[in-house]
C-alpha cells in the first residue's frame, strides 16, 4: 500500500484539503490577484505580503513516514474493516517488534488485543469519531495511553485507523506507589481506630447493649468516632459516643486520648455535665485545632430515666415498646475543645419495653441535605426496628443506606431497657426502707434486710454478709450524715446492691484505723467483705454510699 495516499482526519485538515482541492487556478482569485489596477496606473505585480503563506511548502510537501517513524510515540496505521497492518513505527516495533503488513491486527498485533483496543478500533471505524483510553495495561506489565483516529486515503481504497499509544507505565508504577502508601496508612488508622474501641462491650444487669462501628469507604480517610459501655456500680451505667473532627491516625489518636479521659472521669461518678466540663479543658490541651462533639449519659435503673450532657452532638433517640420515638431535647453546648461554655445536665425517659439510640453524624449527614431530615429518616427507621440491640443496629444502618463505600465513618449504640416477666422478672427485685428515729433506725435497718434477703433466698452465708453491710453504711449514715437517709437493696441476676443515702454530700474514704481508734473501720470492713463499693453525690445534694455482692453461680 503505498503510504502518502494517506493523511490523518486532523482538525483542520478536512478545510485545508479542500481550499487545495479547488485547484491552482482559483488561487490567485481567492488572493485578490486577477483585480484590475486603478485606471491611469500601471499594472505592477503586488508584492506578497509578510506571512500570506507564499514560500511556504504545503502539508503534502512533508514526508508523513518520516515525521510517525522519528514519533516517540507509538504509531500503527491499520486499514479496513479487519484492520490490516499498513504500517507501524520504529517506537512501536522496538516496544513489541516489528509487524508483518497486510496481516490482520488481532493476528499480527496480540498486543492491541490485550490492551482491549480491538473493539475500540471496529467503534472508530464506524463512527469516524476518535476515541481514547487511559492508562491501559499489557500483560508484560507495560501501561499506555492510546488514542485511535479515523484515518481516509484520497483514493477511493477504504479507511483505517491511526493508533497512537503513549508509554505511562512509570506514571502507572507511581500512582500504583502512591494507592499502595495511601491504603496502607489507611489500614493503620483503620487498626488504630479498632484497637481504641471497646474490644468487647461491658454487659450491664438491666441493659441490653451493644455498637457498632464501620469506617468509611477505600476513598475515605478513618475518623474518629468513638462509642463507650462503663458500668459504674449500684447498678448505674454510663453510655457514651462521641467524634472528633478531621481524619486520619491524628483523630484517632485524640478520639484514643478522650475515651481514656472519660473512662477515668467515669470513674468519679459525676453527673454528666461536669464530666463534659472536665472533657472541654482537656481536649484544649490535647489540641487547641482539634474539636470533638460527644453524649455522655448515665442510666440507673430505680430511676427508670437516662441523664444526660451534650457537647454539640446529635440529639439520643428513645423508642416506647408501642413505637413512638422521643428525641432528647436541650440541654446541649458547643463542642468540646472550645471552652468558655458551662454545660448543663438533661433527662429523657427510659422505661422498662424502650430502646435508646446514640449515634454519629456519619450515619444521618448526607451532600445536599440538611441534616435534620436525615435524623427525621432515623426516627422512621427507628418506629420501626425491632429486635434485640444488635439487630436493631444492623436495620438502622440498612435503612439510612450505609454500606462499605459510605463516604464518613459510622457509630451505633443501641440500648434497651428489657420488659421482664416470668421467670425472668423474678431475678430482679428492690426493697426500701426509710431510716427514721435516730440511732433505733440500726436495728430496724438490719431485721429489715435480714427478712428481705432470707425472702430472697440467699444462701445463710451471703445474707450475713449483707446484713453486716447493710448495718455497717447505716451506722455510718447515722454518725457522719444528715436526714432525710434510706436503705435501698436490689437484687438482679447476678449480683446484690445495698446502697445507703443520706443528705450529707461528704464522701466517706477508706483509711487505716489505728489501733486505739473506736471509729473509722466501717468502710475498711465493707471493702473487704464486699465485692466492690463506692459514693457519689445525688442531685440536689446528699449523698450515696453503696456496695455490692457476687451472686454465686
Amino acid at each position: 500500500m503505498n503510504f502518502t495516499r494517506w493523511s490523518a482526519r486532523l482538525p483542520g485538515t478536512q478545510r485545508r484539503a479542500a481550499a487545495r482541492g479547488t485547484g491552482h487556478a482559483a488561487a490567485p482569485e481567492r488572493r485578490g490577484d486577477s483585480v484590475p489596477a486603478a485606471r491611469g496606473e500601471p499594472d505592477q505585480q503586488a508584492e506578497p505580503a509578510p506571512g500570506d503563506g507564499a514560500g511556504v511548502p504545503a502539508l503534502e510537501d512533508f514526508s508523513v513516514r518520516e515525521i510517525l517513524g522519528r514519533l516517540p510515540g507509538l504509531v500503527a496505521l491499520t486499514h479496513g474493516p479487519d484492520h490490516r497492518v499498513a504500517y507501524v513505527n520504529d517506537a512501536y516495533a522496538a516496544a513489541f517488534g516489528p509487524r508483518r503488513t497486510g496481516a490482520d491486527a488481532a493476528t499480527a498485533c496480540p498486543e492491541l488485543a490485550e490492551l482491549g483496543l480491538l473493539p475500540l478500533l471496529d467503534q472508530v471505524l464506524r463512527s469516524g469519531k476518535p476515541r481514547t483510553v487511559k492508562s491501559r495495561r499489557t500483560q508484560a506489565g507495560g501501561s499506555y495511553t492510546v488514542t485511535c483516529l479515523p484515518v481516509d486515503t484520497r483514493a477511493s481504497t477504504g479507511a483505517g485507523v491511526l493508533v497512537h499509544a503513549a508509554d505511562v507505565t512509570d506514571h502507572a508504577e507511581a500512582a500504583e506507589r502512591l494507592r499502595a502508601s495511601e491504603r496502607r496508612h489507611r489500614e493503620t488508622a483503620v487498626t488504630l481506630q479498632r484497637s481504641l474501641l471497646p474490644q468487647e462491650l461491658e454487659q450491664p444487669d438491666d441493659l441490653r447493649v451493644a455498637a457498632t462501628y464501620q469506617p468509611g469507604g477505600t476513598d475515605a480517610a478513618v475518623g474518629g468516632d468513638w462509642y463507650d459501655v462503663i458500668t459504674l456500680g449500684a447498678g448505674r451505667t454510663a453510655l457514651v459516643i462521641g467524634d472528633v473532627m478531621g481524619r486520619g491516625v491524628r483523630a484517632a489518636a485524640v478520639m484514643g486520648q478522650l475515651r481514656t479521659a472519660v473512662r477515668a472521669y467515669a470513674r468519679l461518678d459525676l453527673p454528666p455535665h461536669e464530666v463534659l466540663q472536665l472533657l472541654d479543658g482537656l481536649a484544649a490541651e490535647i489540641d487547641a485545632s482539634q474539636i470533638a462533639t460527644c453524649v455522655y449519659a448515665v442510666h440507673d435503673p430505680n430511676e427508670g430515666r437516662l441523664v444526660y450532657a451534650s457537647a454539640g452532638h446529635l440529639p439520643i433517640l428513645v423508642r416506647d415498646e408501642d413505637g413512638t420515638v422521643r428525641r432528647a431535647e436541650e440541654p446541649t453546648g458547643p463542642p468540646l475543645g472550645t471552652g468558655g461554655w458551662l454545660h448543663a445536665s438533661g433527662t429523657i425517659a427510659l422505661p422498662p419495653g424502650s430502646t435508646a439510640v446514640l449515634y454519629t453524624d456519619g450515619l444521618v449527614e448526607r451532600r445536599r441535605e440538611d441534616i435534620d431530615e436525615g435524623v427525621t429518616a432515623l426516627e422512621r427507621a427507628l418506629a420501626g426496628a425491632t429486635g434485640s440491640p444488635q439487630v436493631v443496629c444492623d436495620r438502622l444502618l440498612r435503612a439510612l443506606g450505609v454500606t462499605a463505600e459510605h463516604d464518613d465513618d459510622v457509630a451505633v449504640l443501641v440500648l434497651q431497657h428489657p420488659s421482664r416477666s416470668g421467670a425472668d422478672a423474678e431475678l430482679f427485685h428492690n426493697a426500701a426502707l426509710d431510716l427514721l428515729g435516730g440511732v433505733e433506725a440500726a436495728p430496724r435497718a438490719r431485721a429489715f434486710a435480714s427478712g428481705v434477703l432470707a425472702s430472697w433466698r440467699f444462701p445463710v452465708e451471703l445474707r450475713d454478709l449483707g446484713v453486716l453491710a447493710t448495718s455497717e453504711l447505716v451506722a455510718n449514715s447515722l454518725q457522719h450524715g444528715t436526714p432525710p437517709m434510706r436503705l435501698r437493696l436490689r437484687r438482679t441476676d447476678r449480683r446484690l446492691i445495698i446502697e445507703v443515702t443520706d443528705g450529707d454530700d461528704h464522701l466517706p474514704r477508706r483509711r487505716r484505723a489505728e489501733t486505739e481508734d473506736e471509729a473509722g473501720r466501717g468502710i475498711s470492713i465493707i471493702a473487704t467483705i464486699a465485692s466492690s463499693w463506692g459514693s457519689r453525690r445525688t442531685p440536689g445534694g446528699g449523698k450515696a454510699v453503696w456496695c455490692e455482692f457476687a451472686l454465686p453461680g
